[in-house]
């Protein structure tokens, strides 16, 4: 065996680059995800919220202690934290969120089932791409409350009613998100899975959709954002007894009684739910497809 100092210095230095790369290899494998000890969540994560919600609490009240509007116009936080109170003891709070939270949730899941293979029809199918894809944009950009009225006149005053109008609003969305994930793939990654032989059906479940994910993830996002604010115009609008009360109701019926502890109880809670929807479902989704990849890796 050729000792150290027999051998050559250009094959010395390509030992130590192979080496030196290597070990950066390595490293790189070796990297772990850090989980965050719970007083870093909490200074991080937890107390900025809170710090917030308490800033607009505080100023707030100030406006409403200094009289800076008349208290018929802003009502102080007390009056409608009242007006929450009333509504948990009366046994309606729940009953009111859950109409409006299972209509939207059901209306997203419809608006899924029919966007997502849509959307891989317009991005992989150039003649459907060209005739429809225009449409779609024309229809993300149009105000979902303009599709109440219709909706009312073919439908009526019903569920079905409310479930069109959330179809109308979010579909588009989650088809042109799934375009522009679809339209971000590498040709590479097409043209591999080609070779291996995943082309058709199989090519866009094996190939395409898990590489459009992060496009795919912002449509759903944008899709769900669509359907609540659909749901919400579409309530606020057409009101019947057998509809039930939801939160867009509620709030129309604190218009109608010139109740604002009511108007803005409705509009707290239809923000809670948004909030709740993005945090609870799509930001741990989300979290996940990036750790997937590597990007939420702390070293």
């Amino acid at each position: 065996m050729a000792s150290t100092e027999t051998t050559p210095p250009a094959e010395r230095v390509k030992t130590d680059d192979l080496a030196g790369l290597e070990a950066g290899l390595d490293a790189l494998d070796s990297v772990q995800v850090r989980r965050a000890p719970v007083r870093e969540v909490l200074l991080k994560k937890v107390l900025p919220p809170v710090l917030a919600i308490v800033l607009v609490l505080v100023v707030w009240q100030l406006l409403v202690t200094f009289e800076v509007a008349d208290e018929g116009k802003l009502p102080s936080p007390g009056a409608v934290w009242d007006s929450l109170s009333t509504m948990w003891l009366e046994g309606t709070l729940l009953q009111v969120l859950w109409t409006s939270v299972s209509r939207a949730l059901l209306g997203f899941l419809l608006a899924l089932a029919i966007g997502t293979p849509l959307g891989l029809l317009v991005a992989r199918v150039g003649v459907v791409r060209t005739a429809i894809g225009p449409i779609l944009s024309g229809l993300q950009s149009l105000p979902s409350v303009a599709w109440v009225a219709p909706a009312v006149l073919w439908l009526g005053l019903n569920d079905s009613m409310m479930f069109a109008v959330i179809l109308l609003g979010a579909v588009p969305s989650i088809a042109n998100g799934l375009v522009a994930g679809v339209d971000q793939v590498p040709p590479l990654f097409l043209r591999a899975g080609r070779t291996l032989g995943a082309t058709g059906l199989k090519g866009a479940w094996h190939i395409v959709m898990p590489a459009a994910l992060p496009g795919y993830l912002a449509g759903l996002k944008q899709g769900w954002a669509f359907s609540w604010r659909s749901l919400m115009a579409a309530e606020i609008i057409a009101s019947s007894p057998d509809l039930g009360l939801g939160l867009g109701q509620l709030l129309e019926n604190g218009r109608n009684n010139f109740d604002m502890p009511g108007i803005f109880l409705a509009i707290f809670l239809i923000l809670l739910v948004g909030v709740a929807i993005d945090l609870l479902v799509f930001s741990p989704v989300e979290r996940a497809v990036l750790r997937r990849r590597g990007l939420l890796v702390k070293a």
